[in-house]
């Protein structure tokens, strides 16, 4: 078994691998419980001195053989999907410490160390367990895709199920899929992204996928409604002047009425007849559609907005730009696109 005294003093704390390490804002399924208030002073800071940060990238110890027990799955196979995950960050470093049998025939223990080349973040040693399948892991309390090629079931799906305007190319083999809530204000801000890549990758396909969050945003489901019928009737250019002007006039969907002034003014402003499309958006085949869309944001564990699925692989919309690129490019790569 692998020896505690190996553990880095973060050892405790779990990377999740199902997103990248990037800081980004977003809008849950379920909405945060209200912060607790007190009037009790707060606790005094320790007055243990913290440790100092790495200066250098991390030596790890080197692995030992009698902690690799488990004959599945291989420490290549281990390396080759960390690779996908985080080979678009030239700084992160990693090494395999530990490949365990458990108790539960077919079920591996996998430990990881992680370290910053730069010195600049704390090492940390990650744990989850590979499921007897082959194709899963458990990391944390999540049930994540496991391979070479761990976004590709993702990849097929949306080619298959993804079904909103686009705009770029009419090819699927290259495909962003944004998954949003007009009502979000997250989703609004992660707009400048959405421009942004449209211009940087003109041989994407860049698809809007409604995924409403009812519970906290009620206008948000009638907003799609509208969305999908102003697709209908103008097509995708008309479609992205209507959420533009959504998301400009994201305030008015606060009320009912509101909502009413506010989609109508965005159809008018996508060329179309308020009428047409308001008695469009409550048949029985448009609500339909926007939940097939909410089925499939489900169906791919999408559990908030905006996310953004580049060939499959989810990254939050509104990430930094810069990072959002990097990753879109690495992605692209390990797909095989010439961009």
């Amino acid at each position: 078994m692998i020896r505690p005294s190996i553990y880095f003093a973060s050892a405790a704390a779990l990377f999740c691998l199902s997103q990248p390490a990037v800081p980004a804002h977003a809008q849950t399924q379920v909405p945060p419980a209200p912060a607790q208030t007190t009037s009790e002073p707060a606790a005094p800071q320790s007055a243990a001195p913290a440790a100092p940060a790495p200066s250098a990238a991390p030596v790890f110890p080197k692995p030992e053989a009698a902690n690799f027990t488990a004959a599945t799955p291989t420490r290549d196979e281990v390396n080759a999907f960390l690779q996908a995950n985080w080979g678009y960050d030239e700084n992160r470093m990693w090494q395999v410490q530990a490949i365990l049998k458990t108790p539960v025939d077919g079920l591996s223990k996998v430990v990881i160390f992680i370290g910053d080349k730069t010195g600049k973040e704390k090492p940390q040693a990650l744990e989850f367990f590979a499921l007897p399948d082959g194709k899963h892991i458990i990391s944390g309390d999540e049930v994540i895709p496991f391979g070479a090629h761990p976004f590709a079931d993702n990849r097929a799906q949306l080619q298959q199920r993804a079904d909103g305007p686009y705009r770029g190319s009419a090819d699927k083999n290259f495909e962003l899929v944004e998954f949003a809530d007009f009502q979000c204000p997250h989703c609004k801000e992660a707009q400048a992204n959405m421009d942004k890549l449209a211009v940087d990758f003109p041989n994407a396909r860049i698809v809007f996928q409604n995924n409403p969050i009812v519970q906290i945003h009620p206008q948000a489901l009638r907003a799609a409604e509208y969305g999908v019928c102003v697709d209908k009737l103008g097509g995708s250019t008309a479609f992205f002047q209507y959420a533009g002007a959504v998301f400009e006039g994201q305030d008015g969907l606060s009320t009912p009425d509101g909502a009413t002034l506010t989609l109508n003014s965005a159809t008018t402003k996508a060329g179309l007849d308020p009428a047409k499309v308001s008695a469009c958006a409550q048949t029985p085949a448009v609500k339909a559609q926007v939940e097939a869309s909410i089925k499939l944001a489900s169906d791919l564990g999408v559990t908030s907005v905006p996310m953004l699925a580049v060939n499959g692989r989810m990254v939050p919309a509104n990430a930094p730009y810069d990072m959002l690129k990097k990753i879109i490019q690495y992605q692209a790569k390990l797909d095989g696109i010439t961009q």
